[in-house]
Protein backbone atom coordinates (compact mmCIF):
# COMPACT_ATOMS: atom_id res chain seq x y z
CA UNK A 1 0.00 0.00 0.00
CA UNK A 2 1.69 3.34 -0.94
CA UNK A 3 1.50 6.66 0.39
CA UNK A 4 -1.04 8.83 -1.02
CA UNK A 5 -1.59 11.60 1.53
CA UNK A 6 0.22 15.08 1.00
CA UNK A 7 2.10 16.88 4.37
CA UNK A 8 0.53 20.31 5.25
CA UNK A 9 2.09 22.36 7.79
CA UNK A 10 -0.48 24.70 9.32
CA UNK A 11 0.56 27.74 11.21
CA UNK A 12 -1.42 29.83 13.75
CA UNK A 13 -1.12 31.18 17.38
CA UNK A 14 -5.05 30.69 17.19
CA UNK A 15 -5.31 26.99 18.92
CA UNK A 16 -9.09 26.59 18.24
CA UNK A 17 -8.16 27.34 14.29
CA UNK A 18 -5.51 24.83 14.32
CA UNK A 19 -7.50 22.20 15.95
CA UNK A 20 -10.30 22.88 13.04
CA UNK A 21 -7.73 22.68 10.44
CA UNK A 22 -6.36 19.59 11.67
CA UNK A 23 -9.85 18.17 11.94
CA UNK A 24 -10.76 19.17 8.33
CA UNK A 25 -7.94 18.12 6.35
CA UNK A 26 -7.34 15.33 7.81
CA UNK A 27 -11.20 14.90 6.84
CA UNK A 28 -9.71 15.24 3.27
CA UNK A 29 -7.03 12.49 4.04
CA UNK A 30 -3.86 14.63 4.30
CA UNK A 31 -1.37 14.39 7.34
CA UNK A 32 -1.26 17.02 9.69
CA UNK A 33 1.87 18.97 11.32
CA UNK A 34 1.19 21.83 13.43
CA UNK A 35 2.59 24.64 14.81
CA UNK A 36 1.68 27.07 17.22
CA UNK A 37 4.29 29.82 15.98
CA UNK A 38 6.96 30.75 13.24
CA UNK A 39 9.35 29.74 15.46
CA UNK A 40 8.01 25.82 16.06
CA UNK A 41 7.14 25.74 11.74
CA UNK A 42 11.00 26.31 11.18
CA UNK A 43 11.69 23.69 13.07
CA UNK A 44 9.36 21.34 11.58
CA UNK A 45 10.38 22.73 7.80
CA UNK A 46 14.04 21.59 8.53
CA UNK A 47 13.22 18.40 9.38
CA UNK A 48 10.11 17.07 7.20
CA UNK A 49 9.48 16.86 3.47
CA UNK A 50 6.34 19.56 3.95
CA UNK A 51 3.85 19.59 0.69
CA UNK A 52 1.66 22.32 1.83
CA UNK A 53 2.49 25.17 4.02
CA UNK A 54 -0.83 27.24 5.61
CA UNK A 55 0.07 29.97 7.69
CA UNK A 56 -2.02 33.27 9.42
CA UNK A 57 -0.57 36.47 9.03
CA UNK A 58 -1.20 38.02 12.36
CA UNK A 59 0.89 36.24 14.82
CA UNK A 60 3.26 37.61 17.88
CA UNK A 61 6.97 37.95 17.78
CA UNK A 62 7.48 37.00 14.32
CA UNK A 63 4.44 37.30 11.84
CA UNK A 64 3.30 35.13 8.66
CA UNK A 65 4.60 37.27 6.38
CA UNK A 66 8.08 36.99 7.51
CA UNK A 67 7.55 33.08 7.48
CA UNK A 68 6.44 33.57 3.60
CA UNK A 69 9.20 35.10 2.63
CA UNK A 70 11.45 32.79 4.35
CA UNK A 71 9.70 29.39 2.58
CA UNK A 72 9.90 31.60 -0.79
CA UNK A 73 13.52 31.28 -0.41
CA UNK A 74 14.54 28.57 1.13
CA UNK A 75 11.86 25.98 -0.16
CA UNK A 76 11.09 27.84 -3.84
CA UNK A 77 9.12 24.57 -4.69
CA UNK A 78 6.64 24.69 -1.19
CA UNK A 79 3.33 26.08 -1.98
CA UNK A 80 2.02 28.76 0.22
CA UNK A 81 -1.77 29.12 1.39
CA UNK A 82 -2.26 32.44 3.81
CA UNK A 83 -5.31 32.52 5.97
CA UNK A 84 -6.30 35.40 7.69
CA UNK A 85 -8.92 37.20 9.82
CA UNK A 86 -7.87 40.54 9.20
CA UNK A 87 -8.58 40.92 5.42
CA UNK A 88 -7.02 43.85 3.47
CA UNK A 89 -6.02 44.56 0.21
CA UNK A 90 -2.21 45.46 1.27
CA UNK A 91 -2.48 42.39 3.46
CA UNK A 92 -3.92 40.28 0.58
CA UNK A 93 -1.02 42.26 -2.18
CA UNK A 94 1.63 41.99 0.49
CA UNK A 95 1.27 37.78 0.63
CA UNK A 96 0.88 37.13 -2.81
CA UNK A 97 3.92 38.93 -3.57
CA UNK A 98 5.66 37.39 -0.82
CA UNK A 99 4.93 33.82 -2.28
CA UNK A 100 1.49 32.93 -1.32
CA UNK A 101 -0.14 30.96 -3.78
CA UNK A 102 -3.87 31.60 -2.20
CA UNK A 103 -5.30 33.60 -0.13
CA UNK A 104 -8.64 32.35 2.04
CA UNK A 105 -10.12 34.62 4.83
CA UNK A 106 -11.25 34.24 7.62
CA UNK A 107 -14.00 32.72 8.36
CA UNK A 108 -14.21 30.24 5.58
CA UNK A 109 -16.07 26.84 4.92
CA UNK A 110 -14.39 23.34 4.71
CA UNK A 111 -15.50 23.53 1.08
CA UNK A 112 -13.57 26.71 0.48
CA UNK A 113 -10.65 25.47 2.46
CA UNK A 114 -10.75 22.44 -0.08
CA UNK A 115 -10.83 24.29 -2.88
CA UNK A 116 -7.81 26.35 -1.46
CA UNK A 117 -5.71 23.27 -0.58
CA UNK A 118 -6.91 21.64 -4.08
CA UNK A 119 -5.74 24.77 -6.12
CA UNK A 120 -2.26 25.39 -4.32
CA UNK A 121 -1.11 21.89 -4.36
CA UNK A 122 -1.79 21.91 -7.96
CA UNK A 123 0.11 25.60 -8.48
CA UNK A 124 3.64 23.11 -6.74
CA UNK A 125 6.30 23.30 -9.25
CA UNK A 126 8.21 20.17 -9.69
CA UNK A 127 11.45 19.98 -7.58
CA UNK A 128 14.76 19.23 -8.88
CA UNK A 129 15.83 18.20 -5.78
CA UNK A 130 13.92 15.47 -3.39
CA UNK A 131 13.24 17.29 -0.29
CA UNK A 132 13.54 14.63 2.58
CA UNK A 133 12.71 11.26 2.92
CA UNK A 134 9.62 10.04 0.69
CA UNK A 135 10.93 6.88 -1.42
CA UNK A 136 8.27 5.05 0.97
CA UNK A 137 5.97 6.20 -1.75
CA UNK A 138 7.05 3.91 -4.14
CA UNK A 139 7.17 0.94 -1.31
CA UNK A 140 4.64 -1.45 -0.69
CA UNK A 141 3.44 -1.70 3.53
CA UNK A 142 3.54 -5.35 4.69
CA UNK A 143 1.28 -6.91 6.83
CA UNK A 144 4.68 -7.09 9.66
CA UNK A 145 6.11 -3.66 10.31
CA UNK A 146 8.52 -3.62 13.12
CA UNK A 147 5.95 -5.96 14.67
CA UNK A 148 3.34 -4.07 14.30
CA UNK A 149 1.10 -6.81 12.75
CA UNK A 150 -2.17 -5.94 10.45
CA UNK A 151 -3.56 -5.47 7.16
CA UNK A 152 -6.77 -3.17 7.92
CA UNK A 153 -6.90 0.10 7.13
CA UNK A 154 -7.08 1.56 10.17
CA UNK A 155 -3.62 0.22 11.36
CA UNK A 156 -1.92 0.67 7.22
CA UNK A 157 -3.22 4.12 8.00
CA UNK A 158 -0.89 4.42 11.60
CA UNK A 159 2.04 2.72 9.49
CA UNK A 160 1.86 5.61 6.60
CA UNK A 161 2.39 7.98 9.69
CA UNK A 162 5.32 6.31 11.37
CA UNK A 163 6.75 6.12 7.58
CA UNK A 164 6.35 10.26 7.57
CA UNK A 165 7.80 10.84 10.79
CA UNK A 166 10.39 8.50 11.37
CA UNK A 167 13.26 10.54 9.80
CA UNK A 168 12.80 14.10 11.73
CA UNK A 169 12.12 15.16 15.64
CA UNK A 170 8.66 16.30 15.08
CA UNK A 171 6.89 15.98 18.02
CA UNK A 172 4.30 13.56 18.25
CA UNK A 173 1.46 12.47 20.51
CA UNK A 174 -0.15 8.71 20.50
CA UNK A 175 -3.56 8.47 21.50
CA UNK A 176 -5.08 5.48 22.33
CA UNK A 177 -6.97 2.83 24.53
CA UNK A 178 -4.90 0.53 26.93
CA UNK A 179 -3.59 -2.37 25.45
CA UNK A 180 -3.47 -1.06 21.58
CA UNK A 181 0.17 -0.82 21.28
CA UNK A 182 1.60 2.70 21.76
CA UNK A 183 4.93 2.10 22.77
CA UNK A 184 5.23 -0.35 20.51
CA UNK A 185 4.16 2.39 18.16
CA UNK A 186 6.89 4.95 19.50
CA UNK A 187 9.53 1.99 18.64
CA UNK A 188 8.61 1.60 15.41
CA UNK A 189 9.57 5.31 14.80
CA UNK A 190 12.39 5.18 16.47
CA UNK A 191 14.17 2.16 14.97
CA UNK A 192 13.20 2.38 11.91
CA UNK A 193 14.12 5.72 11.53
CA UNK A 194 17.58 7.82 10.94
CA UNK A 195 18.20 7.96 14.95
CA UNK A 196 17.61 4.08 15.80
CA UNK A 197 21.50 4.21 16.88
CA UNK A 198 20.32 6.76 18.97
CA UNK A 199 19.08 6.22 22.97
CA UNK A 200 15.05 5.38 22.90
CA UNK A 201 14.13 5.96 26.78
CA UNK A 202 10.52 4.75 27.70
CA UNK A 203 9.40 6.61 30.85
CA UNK A 204 5.92 6.02 32.03
CA UNK A 205 4.41 8.75 34.01
CA UNK A 206 1.67 7.41 35.58
CA UNK A 207 3.96 4.21 37.54
CA UNK A 208 6.35 7.26 39.17
CA UNK A 209 5.06 8.86 42.16
CA UNK A 210 4.37 12.65 41.63
CA UNK A 211 6.80 13.60 44.19
CA UNK A 212 9.56 11.89 42.08
CA UNK A 213 8.39 12.24 38.48
CA UNK A 214 10.27 15.84 38.30
CA UNK A 215 13.47 14.75 40.11
CA UNK A 216 13.56 11.69 37.66
CA UNK A 217 12.75 13.21 34.54
CA UNK A 218 14.78 16.16 34.62
CA UNK A 219 17.61 15.25 36.95
CA UNK A 220 19.21 16.78 39.97
CA UNK A 221 21.89 18.73 41.58
CA UNK A 222 23.85 17.31 44.71
CA UNK A 223 21.79 19.11 47.54
CA UNK A 224 19.22 20.20 45.72
CA UNK A 225 16.75 18.55 48.42
CA UNK A 226 16.63 16.50 51.33
CA UNK A 227 18.33 13.06 49.92
CA UNK A 228 19.79 14.55 46.94
CA UNK A 229 23.67 13.03 47.54
CA UNK A 230 25.00 13.35 44.50
CA UNK A 231 24.38 14.79 40.71
CA UNK A 232 21.81 12.42 38.80
CA UNK A 233 20.91 12.89 35.07
CA UNK A 234 17.65 12.52 34.34
CA UNK A 235 15.51 10.54 31.93
CA UNK A 236 16.04 13.53 29.22
CA UNK A 237 19.64 13.44 29.73
CA UNK A 238 19.87 10.30 29.10
CA UNK A 239 17.78 10.46 25.81
CA UNK A 240 19.50 13.09 24.24
CA UNK A 241 20.31 12.90 20.55
CA UNK A 242 17.62 9.62 20.33
CA UNK A 243 13.83 9.98 21.58
CA UNK A 244 12.26 9.86 24.74
CA UNK A 245 8.67 8.16 25.21
CA UNK A 246 6.27 9.96 27.88
CA UNK A 247 3.60 7.50 27.85
CA UNK A 248 0.86 8.22 30.29
CA UNK A 249 1.67 11.88 29.68
CA UNK A 250 -2.05 13.30 31.21
CA UNK A 251 -1.16 12.60 34.55
CA UNK A 252 1.82 14.37 34.42
CA UNK A 253 1.58 17.17 37.38
CA UNK A 254 1.67 20.32 36.80
CA UNK A 255 5.03 21.35 37.82
CA UNK A 256 6.29 18.68 35.51
CA UNK A 257 4.02 20.12 32.66
CA UNK A 258 5.48 23.78 33.13
CA UNK A 259 9.17 22.06 32.96
CA UNK A 260 8.19 20.03 29.65
CA UNK A 261 6.62 23.03 27.98
CA UNK A 262 9.96 24.86 28.49
CA UNK A 263 12.20 22.06 27.11
CA UNK A 264 9.83 21.63 23.69
CA UNK A 265 9.87 25.64 23.63
CA UNK A 266 13.75 26.20 24.25
CA UNK A 267 15.40 22.93 23.47
CA UNK A 268 17.21 22.94 26.62
CA UNK A 269 16.59 20.92 30.04
CA UNK A 270 17.59 22.26 33.66
CA UNK A 271 18.48 20.28 36.27
CA UNK A 272 16.61 20.59 39.87
CA UNK A 273 18.47 22.64 42.09
CA UNK A 274 20.89 24.05 38.62
CA UNK A 275 21.33 27.54 37.40
CA UNK A 276 22.30 26.59 33.60
CA UNK A 277 20.43 25.03 31.53
CA UNK A 278 21.53 22.15 29.20
CA UNK A 279 20.83 21.91 25.03
CA UNK A 280 19.86 18.54 23.72
CA UNK A 281 18.68 17.22 20.95
CA UNK A 282 15.62 14.89 21.47
CA UNK A 283 12.67 13.91 19.69
CA UNK A 284 9.47 13.47 22.18
CA UNK A 285 6.91 10.98 21.40
CA UNK A 286 3.81 11.13 24.21
CA UNK A 287 1.21 8.60 24.65
CA UNK A 288 -2.30 8.98 26.45
CA UNK A 289 -5.35 6.78 26.87
CA UNK A 290 -7.39 9.27 28.04
CA UNK A 291 -8.69 12.10 25.82
CA UNK A 292 -6.41 14.71 26.52
CA UNK A 293 -8.17 17.47 24.81
CA UNK A 294 -10.94 17.27 27.26
CA UNK A 295 -8.63 17.76 30.18
CA UNK A 296 -7.51 21.13 28.63
CA UNK A 297 -11.34 21.67 28.68
CA UNK A 298 -11.10 20.73 31.97
CA UNK A 299 -7.99 22.80 33.07
CA UNK A 300 -6.55 19.78 34.07
CA UNK A 301 -3.47 20.19 31.46
CA UNK A 302 -2.57 22.55 29.84
CA UNK A 303 -3.59 23.95 26.82
CA UNK A 304 -0.41 25.46 25.47
CA UNK A 305 1.43 22.10 26.20
CA UNK A 306 -1.20 20.33 24.33
CA UNK A 307 -0.47 22.01 20.84
CA UNK A 308 3.10 21.57 21.26
CA UNK A 309 2.94 18.20 22.04
CA UNK A 310 0.47 17.29 19.33
CA UNK A 311 2.48 18.53 16.54
CA UNK A 312 1.92 15.22 14.52
CA UNK A 313 -1.05 13.12 15.91
CA UNK A 314 -1.67 9.07 15.25
CA UNK A 315 -4.54 7.41 16.67
CA UNK A 316 -4.42 4.18 17.40
CA UNK A 317 -7.44 2.09 16.93
CA UNK A 318 -8.69 -0.49 18.96
CA UNK A 319 -8.98 -3.96 18.46
CA UNK A 320 -12.85 -4.14 17.65
CA UNK A 321 -11.69 -1.69 15.08
CA UNK A 322 -9.45 -3.77 13.08
CA UNK A 323 -11.20 -7.18 13.36
CA UNK A 324 -9.69 -8.58 9.93
CA UNK A 325 -6.33 -8.37 11.51
CA UNK A 326 -7.48 -10.19 14.09
CA UNK A 327 -6.67 -14.18 12.63
CA UNK A 328 -3.28 -12.32 11.62
CA UNK A 329 -2.70 -11.72 15.24
CA UNK A 330 -3.52 -15.00 16.75
CA UNK A 331 -1.42 -16.78 14.64
CA UNK A 332 1.35 -15.18 15.34
CA UNK A 333 0.59 -15.19 19.44
CA UNK A 334 0.04 -18.94 18.47
CA UNK A 335 3.58 -19.25 17.24
CA UNK A 336 5.05 -17.08 20.15
CA UNK A 337 4.21 -18.99 23.03
CA UNK A 338 4.67 -22.65 21.44
CA UNK A 339 8.15 -21.88 20.62
CA UNK A 340 8.39 -19.86 24.58
CA UNK A 341 6.74 -23.30 25.94
CA UNK A 342 8.56 -25.82 23.45
CA UNK A 343 5.23 -27.67 21.92
CA UNK A 344 3.40 -28.14 19.17
CA UNK A 345 1.25 -25.27 18.45
CA UNK A 346 -2.19 -25.38 19.01
CA UNK A 347 -4.82 -25.05 16.53
CA UNK A 348 -8.45 -23.49 17.05
CA UNK A 349 -11.79 -24.01 15.45
CA UNK A 350 -13.44 -21.84 12.91
CA UNK A 351 -16.11 -21.25 15.63
CA UNK A 352 -13.50 -19.94 17.83
CA UNK A 353 -12.43 -17.45 15.82
CA UNK A 354 -16.04 -16.21 14.93
CA UNK A 355 -16.16 -15.23 18.42
CA UNK A 356 -13.02 -13.67 18.26
CA UNK A 357 -14.45 -11.17 15.40
CA UNK A 358 -17.84 -10.61 17.68
CA UNK A 359 -16.11 -10.04 20.96
CA UNK A 360 -15.44 -6.06 22.08
CA UNK A 361 -12.09 -6.51 23.15
CA UNK A 362 -11.96 -4.30 26.27
CA UNK A 363 -8.46 -5.09 26.85
CA UNK A 364 -7.41 -4.46 23.22
CA UNK A 365 -4.22 -6.15 22.09
CA UNK A 366 -3.34 -7.21 25.26
CA UNK A 367 -6.33 -9.23 25.68
CA UNK A 368 -6.32 -10.87 22.86
CA UNK A 369 -2.55 -12.28 23.78
CA UNK A 370 -3.29 -13.15 27.40
CA UNK A 371 -5.92 -15.32 25.62
CA UNK A 372 -3.74 -17.38 23.98
CA UNK A 373 -1.02 -17.69 26.21
CA UNK A 374 -3.50 -18.95 29.17
CA UNK A 375 -4.84 -21.81 25.61
CA UNK A 376 -1.67 -22.57 25.05
CA UNK A 377 -0.40 -23.29 28.31
CA UNK A 378 -4.10 -24.99 28.95
CA UNK A 379 -4.53 -27.51 25.81
CA UNK A 380 -2.87 -29.60 23.21
CA UNK A 381 -3.36 -29.73 19.47
CA UNK A 382 -7.09 -29.00 18.71
CA UNK A 383 -9.31 -25.87 21.12
CA UNK A 384 -13.01 -26.10 20.60
CA UNK A 385 -15.65 -23.70 22.53
CA UNK A 386 -15.66 -26.01 25.80
CA UNK A 387 -12.01 -24.41 26.37
CA UNK A 388 -13.12 -20.98 25.56
CA UNK A 389 -13.58 -19.22 29.13
CA UNK A 390 -16.82 -18.22 29.56
CA UNK A 391 -17.15 -14.47 29.07
CA UNK A 392 -16.19 -15.01 25.90
CA UNK A 393 -19.44 -17.01 24.93
CA UNK A 394 -22.83 -15.43 24.17
CA UNK A 395 -24.76 -14.38 27.07
CA UNK A 396 -28.74 -13.18 27.05
CA UNK A 397 -29.32 -10.70 29.86
CA UNK A 398 -32.35 -12.13 31.90
CA UNK A 399 -32.91 -9.43 34.41
CA UNK A 400 -34.54 -6.25 32.63
CA UNK A 401 -34.57 -2.34 33.50
CA UNK A 402 -35.94 -1.95 36.89
CA UNK A 403 -39.15 -0.25 36.97
CA UNK A 404 -39.60 2.15 40.05
CA UNK A 405 -42.86 3.25 41.24
CA UNK A 406 -44.33 5.97 43.99
CA UNK A 407 -43.73 4.83 47.73
CA UNK A 408 -47.84 4.97 47.77
CA UNK A 409 -48.01 2.59 45.26
CA UNK A 410 -45.59 0.27 46.74
CA UNK A 411 -46.64 0.42 50.12
CA UNK A 412 -50.43 -0.53 49.47
CA UNK A 413 -49.38 -3.49 47.37
CA UNK A 414 -46.73 -4.65 50.36
CA UNK A 415 -49.94 -4.10 52.30
CA UNK A 416 -52.22 -6.07 49.93
CA UNK A 417 -49.61 -8.89 49.87
CA UNK A 418 -49.67 -9.56 53.46
CA UNK A 419 -53.24 -9.40 54.03
CA UNK A 420 -53.18 -12.48 51.13
CA UNK A 421 -50.55 -13.87 53.50
CA UNK A 422 -52.76 -14.24 56.73
CA UNK A 423 -56.07 -14.90 54.67
CA UNK A 424 -56.57 -11.01 54.94
CA UNK A 425 -56.81 -11.32 59.02
CA UNK A 426 -56.52 -7.98 59.63
CA UNK A 427 -55.07 -8.49 63.11
CA UNK A 428 -52.33 -10.84 62.37
CA UNK A 429 -51.76 -8.33 59.20
CA UNK A 430 -51.02 -5.31 62.06
CA UNK A 431 -48.87 -7.51 63.67
CA UNK A 432 -46.45 -8.47 60.88
CA UNK A 433 -46.46 -4.89 59.75
CA UNK A 434 -45.84 -3.51 63.49
CA UNK A 435 -48.74 -1.19 63.05
CA UNK A 436 -51.63 -1.26 65.07
CA UNK A 437 -55.27 -1.76 63.38
CA UNK A 438 -56.33 1.86 63.25
CA UNK A 439 -53.41 2.69 61.01
CA UNK A 440 -54.04 -0.24 58.84
CA UNK A 441 -57.99 0.38 58.86
CA UNK A 442 -56.84 4.02 57.73
CA UNK A 443 -54.16 2.64 55.23
CA UNK A 444 -56.92 0.59 53.73
CA UNK A 445 -59.59 3.38 53.43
Amino acid sequence: MALKRENILIVDDNYDMLEVLQRNLKALDYHVYKASSVKEALDILKLSAIDLLITDIQMPEVNGIELLKYAGEHYPFLPKLVITGFPSVTSAVTAIQSGATDYLVKPFTSNELKNSVKKSLKNKLASPVQLGDKSVKDQDIPMVYAGIIGKSSSIQNVIESIERVKNNRATILIQGESGTGKELIARAIHYKGSFAGNPFIAVNCGAIPENLLESELFGYEKGAFTGANQNKEGFFQAANTGTIFLDEIGTAPASVQVRLLRVLQEKEVTKIGATKPQKIQIRIIAATNEDLYQQVQKGTFREDLYYRLNVVDIHVPNLHERKEDIPLLVQYFLSKYAKEYAKDKIQLSDRIYEIFERYPWPGNIRELENCIQKLTIMNEDQVDLPQLPKHFKYKIETTGKETFVPLEQMEKQYIQKVLSSVDNNKTKAAEILKINRKTLRSKLE
